[in-house]
């Protein structure tokens, strides 16, 4: 697999399809709204709901966090839970777009320690939106032939196995709350 095709892909403000540690994701360029909102009209999800980043590098996340007002023990805390399956809510940035983050004033953010994941983030250079690959409301792909049995050729599609893990558990990073359970 040329990696770089997919970069490409993203640089352009396409949609991917890629395996994550649970299911199918799809993702593109965070910061391309017209991709963004691409992502949510191919998956028929609301804006209002906020998306996850996805990376294998804390330090592209910092564009999107405002880490600073959260205390060092929480630091810390969240530091300790990563690279792993923890996603965590964070306070945003004042360079966060509202496409990324909907209703709320926190972002949902992830590093991953998934070869793949971390090998698209590494090349593209930044996070990644990582939402299901699904019509919102159903059931998640797990395959690439689901995929584009349920997108055809509005995506690009990474082929490769999932990990077989549960979906990552959400936590609010100021009160420790799960949103989400894993």
């Amino acid at each position: 697999m040329n990696i770089n095709c997919f970069i490409r892909v993203l640089q352009l403000g396409e949609i991917i399809a890629y395996p994550t540690e649970s299911v199918f994701g799809l993702g593109c360029d965070p910061d391309n709204k017209k991709a963004v909102y691409k992502l949510l009209s191919i998956k028929q999800r609301s804006v209002n709901k906020g998306l996850i980043l996805v990376t294998g590098n804390y330090q592209q996340l910092l564009k999107y966090i405002n880490i600073d007002i959260l205390s060092i023990k929480q630091k810390q805390y969240i530091l300790s839970t990563w690279p792993g399956m923890l996603t965590w809510t964070i306070p945003t940035s004042l360079y966060t777009p509202k496409w990324l983050t909907g209703q709320f004033q926190t972002i949902a953010v992830r590093v991953t320690n998934f070869y793949l994941i971390k090998q698209i983030c590494n090349a593209f250079g930044k996070p990644i939106i990582s939402t299901s690959a699904n019509i919102s409301g159903h059931k998640p792909c797990l395959t690439a032939k689901e995929v584009f049995d349920v997108f055809k050729t509005k995506i690009f599609i990474i082929k490769g196995n999932v990990g077989g893990y549960n979906p990552s558990e959400i936590k609010h990073s100021l009160t420790n709350q799960i949103i989400r359970k894993g």
